[in-house]
């Protein structure tokens, strides 16, 4: 009799406490700006057509999921549990490393050098970033193009040692071996491995660098462009952060991740509505500077905004892609800087930047043949016209092709870039894709179009 009083009140002390969140689901709601994202709403029975609403169910599971009471409380519990004990993480975007250094899940394949681009990529996206060199040449532009390294490239000893990298070269590594000594390429991963300092140069519990990290990287930018870098000030630590990593599995935690903070007063100010670093563009202007920025960057360029800005008369940060190429030169921006995270490069052959196609006067054709195995779109867009497709593997004689556009006898470059959205193939990634802007003047015909890849030692293949 004894045991079955116990058993049963077992039972009810488990349910009860099983039944705590939904109880107190009316009472205790869950804060959004705790999950940093947009949770979803109660579903309704029925559909705007006064139907049954079939997904209710499936719709209301989502939304409990999602609001019962003291869910930021548990994951967080979840997280310490799951992290301190089994040295796992909650949540596959998040890694959990050593001595409570965390990783974001996506820069694992970089990490473990698998899944790296193939060599037909990684010259496309050479091809692509000499492209936009030559343009900046052109108009009298200065570019540098630099890659911001994944945080487990740079301190790979806090990584789970169970993650162990394979023996091959990673995209990084890959795609900045293509590059000539005139290539204005900022190595952004030798200057961090390369400097010295008693503080890390990136969050413990964030994907990104800090403050001293993002400095670092701005006085390597700034002397490949032949100018003075922003006064670094004196710097001091404080312990008041809280990672975007953090945030994710730990979301009540309290803010305890390391940043460095300088005493340097800036003088830029924003131009126009700014409401956070996040924005997608953001416009400086400082007095007393010389110069005019364009510079596309991502989440690394949050940290760096405010050293850049502070070195131009006036500056735009911007997240838009594609990028807007066409209006650089002139008494536009004459300082171009295109950054991108690591884990980002294969990026670099999707979605062709907005610039007039660069005219091409003759081709070096030594053999040519003929393949029809194409696919070929265009659209208006602005003052150009938009070309772009998809081409078959027999186009590519080599790893390393270049693609040209003829149009009313017209010849011009494209670039090696698949428009994955366009081609109504959104996520997907091809090696095969070539895109271009053409101005509306020189394309009153665009029905008879031919399109031919070049290798390295002349051999062409032409769709016509």
């Amino acid at each position: 009799m004894k045991k079955n009083i116990l058993y049963i009140m077992y039972s009810c002390v488990f349910v009860g406490i099983c039944l705590i969140p939904s109880v107190l689901m009316p009472f205790i709601s869950t804060d959004s700006t705790t999950e940093k994202r947009k949770l979803s709403e109660i579903p309704k029975i029925k559909t705007e057509d006064g139907r049954f609403n079939t997904g209710f169910f499936s719709e209301f599971e989502t939304y409990f999921s999602e609001h019962f009471a003291l869910r930021p409380q548990l994951v967080t519990a979840d997280g310490y549990i799951k992290s301190g004990l089994f040295r796992t993480s909650p949540d596959d975007d998040v890694i959990t490393g050593k001595d409570g250094w965390l990783y974001y899940g996506d820069t694992l394949n970089d990490f473990l050098n698998i899944e790296t681009l193939s060599a037909r990529g990684i010259n496309n996206i050479k091809n692509n970033l000499e492209i936009i060199n030559d343009y900046c040449n052109e108009n009298n532009v200065k570019f540098v193009f630099t890659i911001a390294p994944n945080k487990n490239s740079v301190y790979p000893e806090y990584m789970p040692t169970r993650y162990v990298p394979a023996d091959d070269t990673g995209n990084y590594e890959r795609l900045s071996g293509t590059f000539g000594e005139n290539f204005p390429f900022c190595d952004m991963k030798e200057v961090i491995l390369s400097t010295e300092s008693n503080i890390p140069l990136y969050h413990k519990e964030d994907t990104h660098w800090n403050n001293l990290g993002a400095y670092t990287g701005h006085k390597a930018i700034m002397n490949m462009l032949g100018k003075e870098s922003c006064p670094e000030g004196n710097w001091t630590v404080r312990n008041d952060r809280k990672g975007d990593l953090a945030e994710m599995i730990y979301p009540t935690a309290k803010a305890d991740d390391t940043q460095v903070y300088s005493d340097y007063e800036y003088n830029y100010d924003y131009s126009g509505r700014f409401r956070g670093l996040d924005d997608m563009s953001i416009k400086t202007s400082c007095d007393g500077k010389t110069g005019n920025l364009l510079m596309y960057r991502d989440s690394y360029g949050e940290a760096i905004l405010p050293f850049m800005a502070e070195c131009f008369g006036k500056a735009e940060f911007s997240r838009i892609v594609p990028y807007r190429l066409d209006n650089i030169g002139g008494e536009n921006a004459d300082t171009l800087i295109i950054e991108i995270v690591e884990r980002n490069i294969p990026d670099l052959q999707k979605y062709a930047p907005v610039m007039p196609a660069p005219v091409v006067n003759s081709l070096d054709i030594k053999n040519l043949k003929v393949c029809q195995d194409i696919t070929i779109n265009q659209e208006e867009s602005g003052n150009y016209i938009h070309i772009f497709g998809e081409l078959g593997d027999e186009f590519f004689i080599s790893d390393n092709v270049g693609i040209f556009v003829t149009i009313n006898g017209i010849t011009y470059r494209a670039f090696n870039a698949f428009e994955d959205q366009l081609l109504s193939r959104s996520g997907e990634s091809s090696d095969n894709g070539f895109s271009l802007y053409v101005p509306v003047e020189n394309s009153t015909n665009t029905k008879n179009i031919t399109v031919i890849s070049i290798n390295e030692n002349g051999t062409a293949v032409s769709s016509q």
